[in-house]
């Protein structure tokens, strides 16, 4: 792996701690087998929608089911 450094002039300190955070997140990447499964985010979970109380029926019930209370 080559890295350049394209603008500026860093120090060594701070060229060192660039290829510090380049290497952890590298190491990160590498430690998740490629099969694993990826975790879900909250947005996208089902039990979100259905965590709260559904509206009563009634005749303004339409009106409530997208914006909960």
């Amino acid at each position: 792996m080559t890295i350049k450094v394209v603008r500026g002039n860093p120090t060594p300190e701070e060229l060192a701690a660039a290829l510090a955070v380049v290497r952890a997140r590298a190491a990160a990447a590498a430690e998740t087998p490629p099969g694993a499964p990826t975790p879900r985010d909250s947005w996208s979970d089902p039990s979100r929608i259905a965590a709260h109380r559904l509206p009563q029926p009634g005749p303004a019930a339409w009106g409530r089911t997208y914006w909960p209370a």
